[in-house]
């Protein structure tokens, strides 16, 4: 999600001393894809990020909904794009990022993985497992509330969908010359 605070000076914090983290690369993205310039301002968190956001340090912010849906909704920050491939229910009168830079999309998304000798019927049960609790309505519910969604897929599914981050991400690093601290 990208969200606003004061007039824009092109200077996005990230978080986690944030080099290579999510909402840096989020950023780098946008800055690849639309050709806008911005400055990476490096934290140890969100929450100070936010802070500073908030506080009119730093003027844009790429972060998840959870870190900032409250403030949004309570008008304390203006949310400017959701940045997944389409509009969120949580927030329904925000635009997707892509409606503005076609093919943009960043996800927050988390997986479960097993070590690869792991037999396929212990991978199955678990895949199964997992998907079920995905679906259930409470699960579902408190995902919404925080801005997200569920992502069930089969583990080949899964495993594409990873490398083909890999590939992704992979593209960004190399354009803005990230390098490992």
């Amino acid at each position: 999600m990208v969200t606003r605070c004061s007039s824009l000076k092109r200077v996005t914090p990230s978080t986690r001393r944030s080099t290579g983290s999510v909402p840096h690369v989020a950023g780098e993205l946008f800055k690849m894809m639309s050709g806008i310039n911005m400055v990476h301002v490096p934290y140890r968190g969100a929450a100070p990020a936010l802070t500073d956001l908030l506080a009119g340090h730093v003027h844009v912010f790429f972060s998840s909904p959870p870190s900032t849906i409250e403030h949004i909704r309570a008008g304390r920050l203006r949310a400017l794009a959701i940045t997944t491939a389409m509009r969120s229910a949580a927030l329904p009168g925000l635009p997707a990022l892509a409606e503005f830079v076609p093919g943009y999309e960043t996800s927050f998304w988390a997986g479960i993985g097993a070590p690869k000798n792991t037999p396929a019927e212990i991978v199955d049960t678990l895949n199964k497992e997992i998907n079920a609790g995905l679906a259930t309505p409470t699960i579902k519910a408190h995902l919404a509330d925080l801005g997200g969604a569920e992502m069930p897929m089969a583990p080949s599914a899964f495993g594409k969908f990873i490398t083909d981050e890999i590939e992704k991400w992979g593209k960004v690093v190399k354009f803005a010359g990230i390098k490992v601290e």
